[in-house]
This record gives C-alpha cells, sequence and structure tokens, in this order.
C-alpha cells in the first residue's frame, strides 16, 4: 500500500482530457447499475498505461476498505479539486450519484471546450510574436553583425537609421551571448517575482485590466463562476461552502478573493446579489449583480447562472473571431515597419554612396 502511494505521489500529473473521460465513462457505469468499485477495476484495465491508472487503484484501495469515494478521492487534490470532490460527496449522501457524475461531466466538457477557445484566441498572437522573436534574435546575432565591417568601410556620413541599426550590431556584436542571457534571467525574475504571495494579486488585477486580453480572462472566470456555481447549488451544496469551493476553482485571483469576502459576508444573512451590488466589484458587471439579484428574487438563481455561464461562453467566442481581425493587421504594420526600417538602414547609405560616385 505504501509503495503504491509513493508511486501515485510521483505519477499524479493527469491529463485534464484524461479526467473528462474517466468522468463521463465512470458516470455511463454507474448509470447502468454497475457498482463503483466494479467500475474503477473495468476503468483501471482501461488506463493501464496512463498515470490516471495507479490512482485509481488506490481510490478502489480505499473503496473496497469501506470508505467513501469523495474521501478517497481527497487524497489525490492534484487530480480531483475541491468542486469535483463536493459534487460527488453530495451524490453519495443524497443516494444521487449518478446525477451528480453527469452533472461533473457535463460542467468538464464544458470548462474543456472553454478551454480550448481561450487557448485557440491566444494561439495567433502567441505564434506571430514567437515567430518574430526568433527571427529578430536570429538576425541580430547572425546578420546585423556582419554589417558593421560593410558599412565602416564607407566614406561618407551615414544616415540616422543606419547609425542606430549599427549601434545594435555593435551591442550584438560584443555582448550578443550577454544581452541573450540578461534578457532570460530577467524574464526568469520577473516570472517568479509575479508568483510572490504579496504581488500575484496586484499581478492578476493587472491582467484583467489590459485591453482585449483583459476582456477574454475576465470573461472566462466569469463564465466558470456561473457555471460552477450554479451547479454546486443545484446538486444540494449550502451556499457558503458552493461559493468558498468556486472561489478555489478560479485562477485569478482578484476574483477568487472577491467570492472568499462574498462568502464571508453570506454568513450575516445577506443575498448574493446584493453583496456584489454593495462590495461593487469592478471584476462582476452590473449584468451578473442584476441577474443574480433577479434570480434571488425568484428562486431560479441556478438556471440564471446556467444561462449567464452560456452567455459569457458566447462573449469568448466572439472575443475570439475579433481578437485575430483585430490584432492581424496590428501585427503585420508592426513586423512591416520593423522590416521597412532595416531595409531603410541598409539602402540609403548604399544609394548615398552610388550617388556620390557619379
Amino acid at each position: 500500500m505504501l509503495k503504491l502511494n509513493a508511486q501515485v505521489k510521483i505519477f499524479s500529473r493527469v491529463k485534464f482530457v484524461e479526467k473528462l473521460l474517466f468522468t463521463k465513462h465512470l458516470a455511463t457505469m454507474v448509470k447502468a447499475g454497475i457498482t463503483v468499485a466494479e467500475a474503477l477495476s473495468i476503468l483501471i484495465e482501461q488506463n493501464k498505461s496512463s498515470p490516471l491508472s495507479l490512482i485509481l487503484k488506490s481510490i478502489l484501495k480505499d473503496v473496497e476498505n469501506g470508505q467513501s469515494v469523495a474521501k478517497s478521492m481527497r487524497k489525490h487534490p492534484k487530480v480531483f479539486d475541491e468542486f469535483y470532490i463536493s459534487l460527488i460527496e453530495v451524490g453519495e449522501e443524497s443516494g444521487a450519484l449518478e446525477e451528480n457524475l453527469e452533472f461533473l461531466a457535463k460542467q468538464l466538457s464544458k470548462d474543456y471546450s472553454l478551454r480550448k477557445k481561450i487557448q485557440g484566441a491566444m494561439f495567433y498572437p502567441a505564434l506571430v510574436f514567437g515567430a518574430t522573436f526568433v527571427m529578430g534574435g536570429f538576425i541580430s546575432l547572425f546578420i546585423l553583425p556582419k554589417l558593421i565591417g560593410f558599412f565602416s568601410a564607407f566614406d561618407i556620413e551615414l544616415p540616422l537609421t543606419t547609425k542606430i541599426l549599427l549601434f545594435f550590431a555593435n551591442l550584438m556584436k560584443n555582448y550578443g551571448l550577454f544581452t541573450v542571457i540578461g534578457v532570460a534571467v530577467f524574464f526568469f525574475i520577473l516570472y517568479n517575482i509575479i508568483r510572490l504571495p504579496k504581488i500575484k494579486p496586484k499581478w492578476h488585477s493587472l491582467l484583467i485590466k489590459m485591453p482585449l486580453f483583459g476582456r477574454l480572462i475576465s470573461y472566462g472566470q466569469l463564465a466558470r463562476f456561473c457555471r460552477n456555481l450554479g451547479t454546486l447549488l443545484k446538486s444540494g451544496v449550502p451556499v457558503t461552502k458552493s461559493l468558498e469551493t468556486t472561489a478555489r476553482t478560479l485562477s485569478n485571483l482578484k476574483f477568487s478573493n472577491d467570492l472568499h469576502q462574498v462568502a464571508q459576508e453570506i454568513q450575516k444573512g445577506k443575498n448574493i446579489g446584493d453583496i456584489l451590488e454593495q462590495k461593487g466589484f469592478g471584476e462582476f458587471p452590473p449584468l451578473v449583480t442584476k441577474m443574480v439579484l433577479v434570480g434571488e428574487k425568484t428562486g431560479k438563481l441556478e438556471e440564471t447562472l446556467a444561462y449567464l455561464g452560456d452567455f459569457y461562453d458566447e462573449e469568448i467566442d466572439d472575443i475570439s473571431r475579433n481578437l485575430t481581425a483585430i490584432l492581424e493587421p496590428a501585427l503585420l504594420l508592426t513586423i512591416g515597419l520593423m522590416v521597412g526600417f532595416v531595409a531603410l538602414a541598409i539602402i540609403s547609405p548604399i544609394y548615398e554612396l552610388t550617388g556620390s560616385i557619379r
């Protein structure tokens, strides 16, 4: 048993899509009347070559020893988060495990789709920036230093653009390696600084204020908030616990910290909508606040949250389409200006030299 737990700790990295498929298959088998222990045994056989099989073996061992599925899953927090475990726990207690597994499978599918949409929206800009960086680095390290001797032989006053290019070429020739290492070290230090507990919340607040990308991040968090909170409430999880659990599922600390505050205020007998309105959290648009207020007054909060989750999913689709349309000309213009500057810096002195020979 100890050996199995050690292996689980080493090979605990499970892909999101593996967890999604596991949940779907488990829901299908439990719905068909197969016991959880039998279903886990079948899934272990299906996932022999996956790190997930080790985790499932550990869960099966605990279940056979009389532990609940939720309690055994809680030992693997890197794979099964609090949202997942809460739904399993409520399902076991209420006798609605198969329904909650189906809920989970649907929510994980939506979450997976949301991730893909955001990744798709970020792919094109990242590809262009990456290609520009690689090409710029290659030209700076291997092409520009060779131009120094060429232009030094010109017995003419060089244009300003050429002087700037030669300055950069000299820098790369004499200190190119140190420059590259310095830039890499700078980004490494910056990456670690923004992960510090005191800095990370401020960085996350800054991210959601960025043009275009900030809106994409915000809508992603809002979609997850609405969908997860609605699912937990519909499954019978108490409001305070639902808010705390939802807060832990959000990746942006500004949203997460706001929800923790809402959860604290809920204990004083207030409604979610009233708290959002009074606190004036800038991250939660008036639409969300008003819709939540209406949902609470009409007793249809779960349905309202489900609608809002779908609404923000569609908004992400629109941003994804518009992002490419907006960024493509801007990126092409930037690259064109850079290429034009280099071309002007190289051609101008040659043109002046040929003119002076005449």
